[in-house]
């Protein structure tokens, strides 16, 4: 089962280079994010007419993300736990079944720039960055409950994390940033020491392995890029993993968004 994710920046900014993707990479599943759209605009006859199941939680104009899976979609759950009050449209997950069932999560983790500290280095409570704290700690909560469950899950997106110098080709260049300060790098590293794969460095080591390339200043001429969108595996899912990869190619079409698709091949 081929399972891709796709920070798209715009739904319908990217109503034709999407469909052309999905018609070459042929996704069995492919989770969304920053489809900016609420879920009665969401363009779905775009995704039925390939034969996609689609399932959304939007929002107007920011965020929001969505599953689409050629198998039917299951126990479908809006928003991540932990918050009522939290109204951004980040989270969504689905039960697929192929050979077995697969929890599918499609998460938009928070920026959290800009970084706003209290002079004694905490994050400024109500900020950004504290609300990309807060929602790291909810995340880790999650997953500690798919792991208990102890069958296939993934949780996958834009984790809007830098998790180590070789994610980035100028790593110096975002020592102050929300997507690699410390703390966020902490808290990711927290969430995959539950006992997650990381899915592309399964398959892949070394510098040189980017999803993101900032618009300005040529930063894809340049391969000026960082790897932000990541895939974490439940043991049971890993134990499944054929393989990860990028699609870099996607990156030099028409009207491109500023991420590429990722994917993993699971044996399910």
């Amino acid at each position: 089962m081929k399972i891709a994710s796709f920070n798209i920046n715009g739904i319908k900014a990217r109503a034709a280079a999407l469909p052309q993707w999905l018609d070459e990479a042929k996704p069995d599943v492919v989770v969304l994010q920053e489809v900016k759209s609420v879920d009665e605009a969401f363009p779905r006859e775009l995704l039925e007419d390939r034969g996609y199941n689609v399932e959304t939680h939007g929002q107007k104009s920011f965020n929001g993300v969505a599953i689409l899976s050629k198998l039917p979609l299951e126990d479908v759950i809006r928003g991540l736990p932990g918050d009522e009050d939290d109204l951004q449209a980040r989270w969504i997950e689905a039960t697929v079944v192929g050979k077995q069932a697969l929890r599918i999560c499609g998460l938009y983790l928070p920026n959290g720039n800009p970084v706003e500290l209290t002079p004694a280095g905490a994050p400024v409570p109500g900020g950004k960055y504290a609300y990309k704290l807060a929602w790291m700690e909810r995340m880790q909560a999650r997953a500690s409950e798919l792991l208990a469950a102890e069958i296939p899950a993934l949780m996958a997106g834009d984790y809007n994390i830098i998790p180590q110098a070789e994610d980035a080709k100028r790593p110096d260049a975002w020592t102050e940033d929300a997507l690699y300060r410390p703390e966020s790098r902490a808290a990711y590293q927290r969430i995959v020491n539950l006992g997650f794969t990381e899915a592309f460095r399964a398959r892949h080591q070394g510098p040189g392995h980017y999803s993101f390339w900032d618009y300005q200043a040529g930063a894809w001429n340049r391969d000026d890029g960082i790897r932000i969108d990541h895939f974490l595996l439940s043991p049971q899912a890993a134990d499944l993993l054929q393989d990860c990869q990028i699609d870099k190619e996607i990156r030099g079409r028409d009207k491109p968004s500023d991420h590429v698709p990722i994917w993993v091949d699971l044996d399910i």
